[in-house]
């Protein structure tokens, strides 16, 4: 089901882009101002987590088959002037190898293109200083009582940074070209999981789980060994004498 207003917008005189941070229809959503970039960005981090997964894992084997065919698409989905974009931009990612990775792709026609993306050190650091009012970060506020000597050695190192330096040195690159509407609606309508702001939802949970599972090494064998039956109250149909049939009318 297509959200409304999404519908409507498609069938505005002369809307050819969505604009950005408009509302979607759902409440707390609203229209990302580059979905592409930002899925090829989060497809590619998971995909290279998922790398650290043992071979045989069925988590591994299934999410990785279910991100390359999502990045396939979105990136047979291309933006006008993004070949001149990835020209523009190229010399800035080569100089910044620190921050930005090319990823070389190959299209279904054969042709060889590349994928500019942040690397995760660099998104980090720009994620925490995103947050502003009045060129002054926005930071949590200092708990009052008395503070112990490591407590106050970390607050004297933090009163002393230079934000203004710092989000001056944080790496940017021109925005690649938007969507549009079309190119946005056919996306959506290949992957089949709802608007695109939450398919990117879903991309950044599945990059989220991807790093608890990993801290938690969940293909290793239980520490404690259950015992035999120990689960065999929990089988189907165990307590009832099989799928009760349909009525009949």
């Amino acid at each position: 089901m297509r959200v409304a207003s999404r519908l409507l917008a498609s069938v505005q005189k002369g809307a050819q882009f969505l604009e950005a941070g408009t509302p979607t229809g759902l409440t707390g959503v609203s229209t990302h101002a580059s979905p592409r970039t930002t899925l090829l960005y989060t497809y590619h981090t998971t995909l290279e987590k998922l790398k650290q997964f043992p071979e045989h894992s069925v988590y591994r084997q299934s999410v990785e088959a279910l991100t390359k065919h999502r990045m396939q698409i979105v990136e047979q989905v291309k933006p006008s002037g993004l070949e001149e974009w990835q020209k523009r931009v190229q010399a800035v990612a080569d100089s910044r190898p620190d921050a930005f990775k090319t990823v070389p792709i190959v299209t279904p026609s054969g042709n060889k293109e590349v994928n500019i993306v942040w690397k995760a050190a660099a998104v980090q650091a720009a994620k925490k200083r995103t947050d502003e009012w009045d060129d002054e970060v926005v930071g949590k506020p200092h708990e009052e009582g008395i503070r112990t000597e490591e407590e106050r050695a970390y607050m004297g190192k933090e009163l002393a940074r230079d934000l203004t330096e710092e989000h001056r040195q944080i790496p940017r690159i021109e925005s690649e070209p938007p969507l549009s509407l079309e190119q946005i609606n056919d996306i959506e309508a290949k992957i089949g999981a709802g608007l695109i702001e939450e398919v990117i939802m879903v991309a950044e949970g599945e990059s989220v789980l991807c790093d608890t599972l990993l801290e938690a090494q969940v293909w290793e064998d239980l520490e404690e060994k259950p015992q035999d039956g120990q689960w065999s109250y929990a089988e189907r149909d165990t307590f009832t004498q099989g799928t009760q049939a349909p009525p009949t009318k």
